[in-house]
């Protein structure tokens, strides 16, 4: 009789161990990656477009027309989103959700642009409805980004820039480009998932023109989607634009 009582419990044990690891595994939550956007710590926004109010680290005030760029391969663990564009100046695609994310310790990161496995002309029908693709004399495939607006040069007259990065590519000869992946990955981290989350990306604007590369408008302004040198030094800068915001749960 003993025995048998040793067996029941044993096998009730077992059991509820059983249920318990099933639990674990189930009872995802759902991650919206909002991206926010600021010039050294100062939020922008739509209503800051078409002024001149911010000034970059070698001193030109600038006015930002356009901002808008693509995040591809942005992922939570094992659940990822192909890519999205974001339009600063519409105020839309700056939220990801993320649904279906396993509770826990998670690595979240992100690619600024496309990888060039990812960078196929013409394949991104939304993308290509907005002007987003890059001309094939240039390799084809998309923009990483679009900022357009104005600045104050030399002589305190208004001129246009264009800091448009995509893949570099050298043209000198037109036969046989030779081309980089100048997209790169930002890794935030691993963040811990308990409930239905919120992460903000944060853009430092500013940062595209001071870090590591100080940015010299009255230089590089116009014409920099041919310049390979140039794509490279914004790529460089880039990688310094993105950091871990806020952490909330709801």
């Amino acid at each position: 009789m003993k025995r048998i009582y040793v067996l029941i419990f044993l096998t009730f044990l077992f059991n509820s161990c059983e249920k318990k690891d099933c639990c674990v595994n189930f009872d995802p939550v759902n991650v919206t990656v909002k991206f926010t956007h600021n010039w050294d710590g100062i939020p922008i926004n739509q209503n800051d477009f078409d002024n001149f109010k911010f000034t970059t680290e070698n001193g030109e005030l600038i006015s930002i027309d356009l901002l808008r760029y693509v995040v591809s391969n942005v992922t939570i663990g094992q659940i990822s989103k192909k890519y999205q564009l974001i339009n600063v100046g519409e105020n839309t695609g700056t939220e990801i959700v993320l649904n279906q994310v396993p509770k826990g310790n998670n690595f979240v990161k992100f690619r600024f642009g496309f990888a060039d496995v990812d960078n196929v002309d013409g394949v991104y029908q939304d993308l290509n409805s907005t002007s987003f693709n890059v001309p094939m004399m240039m390799g084809g495939g998309y923009h990483y980004m679009q900022f357009d607006g104005k600045y104050k040069d030399s002589n305190n007259q208004d001129a246009n820039f264009n800091y448009h990065t995509i893949r570099a590519v050298n043209m000198s000869n037109p036969m046989n480009l030779i081309l980089e992946d100048t997209s790169f990955e930002v890794e935030i981290g691993t963040i811990e998932f308990s409930k239905n989350t919120t992460i903000e990306i944060k853009m430092n604007v500013a940062e595209w023109f001071k870090n590591p590369n100080l940015w010299d408008l009255n230089v590089l302004n116009t014409v920099l989607m041919p310049n390979f040198d140039a794509q490279k030094l914004m790529s460089e800068n880039g990688r310094n634009v993105f950091s871990l915001g806020e952490i909330s749960n709801e």
